[in-house]
């Protein structure tokens, strides 16, 4: 009788049996690599385009059920950590896997604050761009241009080191985000303050002007903070999952986030709350919402900022950016758009069409609307996102580098080109 922790598998081609042990409810690919027919030709193996069925590491950081809606990091809710946490604080859970104490999180606060400043070079190296350059094609230029500032940090394996470059990226993505911000808008670069929270820095290099201190609205301070909170980590997503490969060749971290920037900025990934705007302007009004609809089930629209790969529920991040819409404008005004995009909501979630289909409001559907409020220009989304993804980012880079199951990134293919063709000198190829 077969192990109840084993698959049992039988080769119709040779009508051999295999047992495959079952882990954590995985098998190993590689243990199909034994189920072949000819000991001469390759084993059997997995075809799996997106990675939609296959277990890339192990990782203890967040875990996701997309059947009841949960996200948790480390073990705590991300309601919990959104209401009574601070951002530096996600961040030191997600990289040193448990939360600070009051001396580690005053030390950890200190560090970052004082690595917010920049070489004066990588001022000059942004400067160098064109007026009208994307924000996240030169905060990804930028990051990956930090890694020969601190030509060190190729020496991952030593743990200080490690720790010291984490502490510079999580410390000057603000810094370079707001540069690209002010670049575009022909504007001074604003230095950092280390007077200023995280949050409050940020905001004060992005819109000071002539004030001699820059003051913002704690409550707009503190959604915001709940917005890096939120995009924090998630799992193996397309940009995570690039920094862990790239990170897979043991290169520095810098190069190894700049990779995960540019996977971000894929409207796939990182500009999905930009199109959910475009999508509540073309609507136009509430009226509009019923044929808006009906598009939709008929193949003519795309309902953008609903259903996601991992979520077949509702996003938990939705429920908490709904609240953070609430404080943000309060102190804004309310977005025209906000009663668009919540008459549609409860339309959608009445409609027995997207019931079915299990298609919830995702993150994506509310965080534009708080970062226009902001007023933020739409190609300065990505940016936002990118800040919060950070430290999970390193998290998991750390956790790759320290894992000693991990190889260097080297997916299968299945070739389907031509095979054996003669080749033909171009004199013959072209008389």
């Amino acid at each position: 009788m077969s192990d109840p922790a084993t698959l049992s598998v039988r080769d119709n081609r040779t009508g051999r049996d295999y047992e495959l042990p079952i882990t954590d409810g995985t098998i190993r690919a590689a243990d199909l690599g034994q189920i072949r027919v000819d000991e001469d030709e390759p084993g059997l193996a997995l075809y799996d385009p997106g990675f939609v069925n296959t277990a890339s590491c192990r990782s203890a950081i967040t875990f996701i059920d997309g059947e009841k809606g949960i996200l948790e990091y480390r073990g705590y809710p991300i309601e919990q950590l959104a209401e009574k946490s601070t951002f530096l604080e996600v961040a030191y859970l997600l990289i040193h896997g448990s939360l600070p104490s009051k001396t580690e999180f005053d030390n950890w606060v200190h560090e970052i604050t004082y690595h917010t400043f920049v070489h004066e070079n990588v001022k000059s190296f942004m400067q160098g761009f064109r007026y009208d350059a994307h924000p996240m094609g030169m905060l990804m230029a930028s990051v990956g241009a930090l890694s020969t500032f601190y030509p060190d940090a190729r020496n991952i394996a030593d743990a200080e080191n490690r720790h010291m470059q984490m502490v510079r990226l999580i410390a000057k993505m603000p810094t370079l985000g707001a540069w690209a911000f002010r670049h575009a808008q022909g504007k001074p670069y604003i230095y950092p303050d280390n007077e200023l929270s995280y949050t409050e820095n940020f905001l004060s290099m992005l819109f000071k002007m002539s004030e001699q201190k820059f003051g913002a609205d704690e409550r707009l301070v503190r959604a915001l903070d709940v917005l890096f909170i939120l995009h924090a980590d998630h799992e193996q997503n397309c940009s995570t999952n690039a920094v862990r490969s790239v990170g897979s060749s043991q290169v520095d971290p810098y190069s190894a986030v700049a990779a995960g920037v540019g996977a971000l900025f894929g409207p796939l990934h990182g500009g999905a709350n930009e199109a959910v705007l475009r999508m509540l302007r073309r609507i136009g009004k509430k009226e509009n919402i019923p044929s808006f609809i009906e598009g939709v089930k008929n193949g003519n629209e795309k309902l953008m900022g609903f259903g996601h790969r991992v979520y077949k529920n509702y996003d938990p991040r939705a429920t908490i950016i709904k609240k953070a819409c609430d404080d943000v404008f309060e102190v804004t005004g309310v977005n025209p758009l906000l009663e668009i995009a919540q008459e549609l909501e409860k339309i959608a979630l009445e409609d027995e069409y997207f019931v079915k289909r299990k298609l919830y409001p995702n993150v994506d559907f509310y965080s534009g609307l708080i970062y226009e409020a902001f007023q933020f220009p739409p190609e300065m989304f990505t940016v936002m996102f990118a800040i919060g993804r950070t430290p999970g980012w390193l998290a998991q880079w750390l956790e790759l580098v320290q894992d000693p199951e991990q190889k260097i990134a080297r997916p299968k293919q299945i070739y389907t080109g031509e095979r054996r063709l003669d080749f033909t000198p171009s004199s013959e190829r072209w008389a």
